[in-house]
């Protein structure tokens, strides 16, 4: 194509963008100027973005509106280009001879005399457009709003004091909020007073009213004020959002306008760790495994430090008679902050784990919350490594089927968990605490029947513990135990062989049955018969071993009721006391059959109902829990009656953690106490207390009226023999 040419159309194009530009500009300023005289300060700079990317991709439209065709036909309607402008644009293998050189006699004509593409200026459209749009913006900026008063009409009354002063109104407001730079959010401006922010974030209120008063503040709910400066008609003040509230601008003299504005406030969530690998909290090991796969996956809402730490205990011995070593390493994690992974395989060889031990893992992990960050931590991890015994016995297995032993815990890992959930008391919610405290609890209970099978308790229900075969022989008290020293409680198995422990080697005259569990056993190992040999213990260490029963009793008691800071004290008193049956001597002897006491024929039941009490339960009346509420409740019900708002105020700061939205209980006060005689507010407070009650027990329910047969039934009861 012509050089001439094509430099004529891109001129044309530049021309028309132009021109539709120059008409729309001034009306989107004009748009924008009205937004915020009608609205805020973000508004119109919306109208005013939205306006231009409006405006600029029409003007984009209408110049590329100007296409080929439009070319060809305004080239045609030139003498030089004889109707025949759209040869320039054909691909010249495609033409004759005869169209060749019409072409070229075309190409020659333009490039002597270059056309003229562009439109002209729209001069009236633009002058219309621009006085309109200059009226319209000097109206909005210079047009009094209501209840201001002109300067001239201001000093007159200032000066012969007959006019009366007119209350200031709020003109616009700026509301900057800065979030803590952990949060990694920008800063954002906002035209509206209410909003949610993050905890910690700086506010910066901007204000302007109509007039000039005397004093301006941000007063708080709960009686907290902010005093605001004055600057070049602008009044700012700042604040630092630590707890949701609800605020309302203040002035002297009193705005006509004094709603309430809400600030609700988001906190920083702890991280919340995931385990991965393993699949299972509790891991049987491999014989002759080396090493152990741990993935877990932590997530925050703000990101999670780029390191973590990896806790690992290794346990060696059983029962009591445990000893811990614990280790620390720093793992480094992966992906997005939001969601961090972190692996690490652990070699158990370097770690100094063999046959028989316990290796326990626990991920820590912290969140980038300054200036303190929160941490959280994984559910713990343990690996189990089969002891030759075990191995021995999962070789017969095809042979003899067998339960694995459960996992007890001892007294002092009991102790252990009480003082860990202690520490972390702060960080967990009611529910949680109380939770985890229970499931130690649990955990004090069945140490404690363990240990009671040798007084001869009973087991309250539960399944029957497992025999003292399969149990740690540490429980037993033993006379070769080792003594407990301050670091380590110790649970030696004294059982190496039978002499020692008077085990009944099976006679040669016993039956033999093919496949039976009992005869393998009796054949090739050894097991102690409790139908033929009990433990017997001298009267001073039954009576400390009762001691630790009671203190263990008390323990557990404070634990279900999630109270372990109580149950601390009777743990450790149940430990020493541990300690001291572990030195105590003990004997075996036959067991005989019971000496039961020889039944009294008097005491039998003869079917006399005298002296028997009635069986119906009185019902007493409940008392509502919140009576401070419930006057105020019965007050708003009725008509006239002034409700005590104080006392209300006070409940509310008493009991704001129980609320779900204590903040609309507190606005639905206040706009009571700015309103006394409206109806519609005394409703509204009404529904939020009723909303707000606790709910009393529920009292037994009354039986159900039984029918005519049922009745002659319960008469013939009444009416005996």
């Amino acid at each position: 194509m012509n050089t001439a040419v094509s430099r004529a159309w891109q001129a044309a194009r530049r021309r028309q963008a132009a021109r539709v530009m120059a008409i729309a500009v001034p009306l989107v300023v004009a748009l924008a100027a009205l937004a915020w005289r009608l609205a805020t300060y973000d508004v119109a700079s919306g109208v005013l973005a939205i306006g231009l990317l409006a405006a600029a991709a029409l003007a984009t439209w209408r110049a590329r509106a100007l296409d080929r065709r439009w070319l060809v036909r305004q080239l045609d309607q030139r003498p030089t280009a004889r109707d025949s402008a759209d040869l320039l644009f054909t691909d010249a293998a495609t033409l004759n001879p005869l169209q060749l050189r019409q072409r070229e006699r075309i190409d020659a004509a333009l490039r002597q005399d270059p056309p003229e593409l562009r439109a002209r200026w729209p001069r009236r459209a633009l002058a219309a457009v621009g006085c309109a749009s200059v009226l319209v913006v000097a109206l909005a900026f210079g047009w009094p709003r209501a209840g201001i008063e002109p300067a001239s009409h201001a000093s007159r009354t200032a000066a012969g004091g007959t006019a009366a002063a007119v209350p200031p109104a709020l003109q616009s407001a700026r509301l900057r909020i800065s979030a803590p730079s952990y949060t990694g959010q920008p800063v954002r401006t906002q035209g509206e007073l209410d909003g949610k922010v993050q905890q910690d974030s700086q506010l910066k209120w901007s204000l302007r009213f109509s007039g000039t008063p005397a004093r301006a503040a941000l007063q708080f709910h709960d009686g907290q004020r902010v005093e605001l400066t004055q600057q070049d008609g602008q009044w700012s003040g700042s604040w630092k959002a630590a707890r949701p509230v609800l605020y309302r601008v203040v002035t002297e003299p009193a705005l006509r306008d004094t709603r309430l504005y809400r600030l609700d406030v988001v906190p920083d969530q702890p991280p919340n760790v995931r385990v991965v690998e393993p699949a299972a909290t509790l891991v049987l090991g491999r014989p002759g495994q080396r090493r152990w796969q741990l993935r877990f996956e932590a997530r925050d809402d703000h990101g999670v430090a780029a390191t973590a730490q990896l806790k690992v205990t290794l346990a060696q011995g059983s029962g009591e008679n445990i000893s811990f070593r614990e280790q620390v390493i720093t793992l480094n994690g992966s992906g997005p902050a939001m969601q961090r992974r972190f692996a690490h395989a652990l070699d158990l060889a370097a770690l100094g784990a063999s046959a028989g031990n316990d290796v326990i893992a626990q991920l820590q992990v912290r969140d980038n919350h300054a200036p303190t960050p929160q941490t959280a931590q994984s559910s713990s991890l343990i690996l189990r490594l089969p002891s030759e015994a075990d191995v021995q016995e999962a070789e017969l297995e095809g042979m003899v089927k067998r339960t694995l032993p459960a996992y007890f815990r001892s007294q002092r890992q009991i102790i252990i968990d009480a003082e860990a959930l202690l520490a972390q008391r702060s960080k967990l919610s009611v529910d949680e605490f109380t939770r985890r405290s229970d499931a130690i609890g649990v955990d004090q209970r069945i140490l404690r029947l363990r240990y009671g099978q040798f007084l001869g308790e009973e087991s309250e229900g539960a399944p029957k513990p497992p025999p003292t075969s399969d149990l740690p022989t540490s429980d037993v008290p033993s006379s070769d135990a080792p003594a407990a020293d301050d670091d380590h409680e110790h649970e030696g198995h004294a059982a190496d062989h039978d002499d020692e422990h008077g085990h009944a080697h099976a006679g040669s005259d016993a039956p033999q049955v093919f496949g039976s569990a009992t005869d393998v056993l009796s054949e090739y190992g050894h097991t102690h018969d409790h139908a033929e040999a009990a433990t017997l213990l001298d009267p001073q260490t039954r009576a400390t071993l009762k001691a630790a029963l009671d203190q263990m009793w008390s323990s557990e008691g404070e634990l279900r009721q999630g109270r372990p800071k109580e149950a601390l004290p009777h743990a450790y008193k149940a430990l020493a006391f541990i300690k001291e049956v572990q030195q105590a001597e003990r004997i075996y002897l036959a067991r005989v059959g019971p000496e039961l006491p020889p039944i009294d024929e008097s005491r039998r039941l003869g079917g006399k109902r005298e002296g028997i009490d009635s069986r119906r339960l009185p019902l007493a009346a409940l008392t509502a829990p919140d009576q401070a509420i419930v006057a105020v409740w019965q007050q708003l019900g009725g008509a006239g009656q002034p409700p005590d708002l104080e006392a209300l105020n006070g409940w509310l700061r008493a009991n704001e953690a129980r609320l779900a939205d204590p903040l609309s209980l507190a606005a639905s006060i206040e706009e009571l106490r700015m309103a006394p005689d409206c109806m519609r507010c005394r409703d509204a407070l009404r529904a939020q207390l009723w909303r707000a009650l606790l709910r009393p027990v529920p009292a037994p329910a009354r039986r159900s009226t039984p029918d005519a047969m049922g009745q002659r039934y319960r008469d013939a009861l009444g009416a005996g023999p």
